[in-house]
């Protein structure tokens, strides 16, 4: 463990004691405060950026996890934001439509998917947190160290920007920064996949390797759209189109590392590679001007082997990322959350974070995430035929797929929409 040491010239401005810090305000964070603080405990989350406004983030929001927020009370507020909800999704193989989840097979009530900006669902969770009076969010702080004394982690360490003019936000140039210290009972890494805090706990993951990459991009859609298609898939490329109502939150899939080639090509080149696996986007791919429209993921997949030390624990992204296969990095993340808040709840209250209980929380939560990053892994190898110009299948195959697609869709349906091991919230409310 590298815990951050101070020294004569360190100065911390602000000392405060909590139940649980989180470092990091995506799903896995806000879930986890959220649910910790409806417990009557006292808990921080710090997000580094002035607000969670950010391009090309997980929009799924689960069948699962629009259940769980039933369970908390939330979900018809939540419904009642700007969103789609998606019954079916679709795919085209080799020019062969077919639909390949259905989510209507699902338990009522929650047979549906929920695309929404990320922004929005954990503004939405920032907003109903705020009315529990010991929860607090802390934006533009950003978690740095741990503090740990004895061997066992007391806390973390952080830098806090504020802007010395509203107006330029957290420009660098006119914004001061502040040290500040926050020791709890138990601090919890949700700070992603280049997580600071896991660094600091000498936590090293195990990468897997991924051999393709994403090219991501918005584009209109077309006058005369097609049936809600998750994706395209032939020997010319595979290209998403994830339905945001008027557009597409689109992307291309690419061999690992070949972005640079792909920009030393220009941008017709990439143009007419996404018409030539997704002809239905030919109207509108001329929208595609600049390569700043275009983002790369970076596609990873690792996982501890260790989520925690003593009065330490990641979750999310921090602890395995995961494929945007499937879609369910975001629902992973929210598992865990509540996985965490239920075991952990009870003994936190009590001033306590018991490393035998967090243990316990990473055995139950790992072995869904090993199954599910082993098919990613799969599904890698065979998306990557995209790439080379050749058939992810012989042409009988897909055709038998297709006409077993009617068993197919209830399945899918519920290994993505609901997970291998759903959770439920146990944690009792109580008053602060």
């Amino acid at each position: 463990m590298k815990p951050t040491t101070r020294t004569d010239s360190d100065h911390v401005d602000h000392t405060s004691d909590r139940d649980c810090v989180i470092a990091g305000g995506g799903p896995a964070g806000m879930v986890l405060g959220y649910l910790l603080a409806r417990a009557g405990l006292r808990v921080t989350v710090l997000e580094k950026h002035a607000d969670f406004f950010r391009d090309f983030r997980g929009d799924t929001i689960h069948p699962s996890t629009i259940t769980l927020l039933g369970e908390l009370g939330l979900r018809e507020r939540f419904l009642r934001l700007p969103l789609n909800r998606l019954e079916t999704m679709d795919a085209v193989i080799d020019g062969l439509r077919m639909t390949m989840v259905d989510f209507r097979t699902l338990p009522a009530p929650d047979r549906f998917l929920v695309l929404a900006p990320q922004w929005d669902f954990l503004n939405f969770l920032a907003e109903e947190a705020a009315v529990l009076p010991n929860f607090e969010l802390r934006l533009c702080t950003e978690a740095t160290g741990l503090v740990v004394e004895q061997g066992r982690v007391r806390g973390l360490r952080a830098t806090t920007t504020t802007a010395d003019d509203p107006a330029t936000d957290t420009d660098p140039a006119t914004s001061t920064s502040t040290d500040i210290e926050i020791r709890a009972t138990l601090t919890v890494a949700a700070d992603g996949r280049t997580s600071a805090l896991r660094d600091a706990a000498g936590l090293i993951p195990d990468e897997s390797g991924v051999p393709i990459d994403v090219l991501w991009f918005s584009l209109p859609k077309p006058a005369d759209p097609p049936p809600p298609t998750l994706a395209y898939l032939s020997p010319r490329g595979m290209v998403l189109t994830i339905d945001r109502g008027d557009r597409y939150q689109s992307g291309m899939v690419i061999r690992k590392g070949g972005a640079e080639q792909l920009r030393a090509e220009g941008l017709p080149s990439l143009r007419q590679r996404i018409v030539d696996a997704a002809p239905v986007l030919r109207p509108v791919v001329d929208t595609l001007t600049g390569w700043d429209q275009v983002k790369l993921l970076s596609v990873q997949l690792n996982r501890l082997d260790r989520w925690y030390r003593p009065g330490f624990m990641a979750i999310g992204d921090a602890a395995h990322a995961m494929s945007p296969m499937f879609g369910v990095g975001v629902n992973y993340a929210i598992q865990d959350a509540v996985a965490l808040s239920n075991a952990i709840a009870g003994h936190l209250a009590a001033g306590d974070a018991p490393s035998g209980v967090l243990a316990a929380v990473q055995r139950r939560r790992e072995l869904p995430v090993r199954i599910m990053q082993r098919i990613q892994r799969a599904g890698h190898r065979v998306i990557s035929r995209t790439t080379t110009g050749a058939h992810i299948a012989p042409r009988w195959v897909i055709r038998l797929i297709r006409l077993a697609s009617p068993v197919i869709r209830p399945l899918a349906a519920r290994f993505i929409g609901i997970g291998l091991r759903p959770e439920h919230v146990t944690t009792p409310q109580r008053e602060a």
